[in-house]
């Protein structure tokens, strides 16, 4: 929502100690622009590292629970690549968030090829979600500069070989996913 610029002038023109009170007021509000501001202003962008860690931990305790339908696998799926969203959404960490997603998919998709390799009504759902990822996440290692692109090649295509070799291949194909990335 873009503010009248006679509003504009008349914030400018608040004194200091109500700007503080009020934009506290507003802060508290938003818990994503808080977190945002904590991990710029108190944590001074230094603890990505820790924060990548913290989520691959997350990905591989969640991943080692006992699942046993692709929809379990589906919403732990979904959850998982939520708090990745969130933590690309506070940090900025782009090339974070391409790295974990390739993590997610290559960890629950090793962990569970029998679950996912058949296609059944209730898979549908699971593998649709598993090709439309792969291909966000073969899009964004595209989009990448030459350099930086190599170093995601091998994790890249081990995620597309499973994608193939499960009940996403139908998906994959519609959705023109490559079967391998080029070095």
């Amino acid at each position: 929502m873009a503010l009248p610029d006679q509003l504009k002038k008349a914030i400018i023109q608040m004194p200091a100690k109500e700007k503080d009170k009020l934009l506290l007021r507003l802060i508290t509000k938003d818990k994503t622009l808080t977190d945002r501001l904590h991990f710029e202003l108190i944590e001074d962008s230094a603890t990505i590292p820790e924060r990548r860690d913290e989520i691959m931990s997350r990905i591989v305790r969640t991943s080692k629970f006992n699942q046993n339908t692709p929809g379990w696998i589906l919403m732990d799926l979904r959850n998982l690549s939520g708090d990745i969203a969130y933590h690309v959404k506070v940090t900025k960490d782009k090339i974070g968030g391409l790295e974990l997603n390739l993590f997610l998919m290559n960890t629950f998709m090793e962990q569970y090829p029998e679950i996912l390799r058949t296609y059944s009504s209730r898979a549908d759902t699971c593998a649709l979600y598993i090709a439309k990822k792969a291909l966000t996440i073969i899009n964004g290692i595209n989009k990448l500069d030459e350099d930086y692109r190599v170093d995601y090649i091998k994790d890249a295509n081990r995620m597309l070989k499973m994608v193939y070799s499960l009940a996403s291949r139908m998906y994959a194909r519609q959705l023109e996913l490559p079967q391998e990335l080029e070095e």
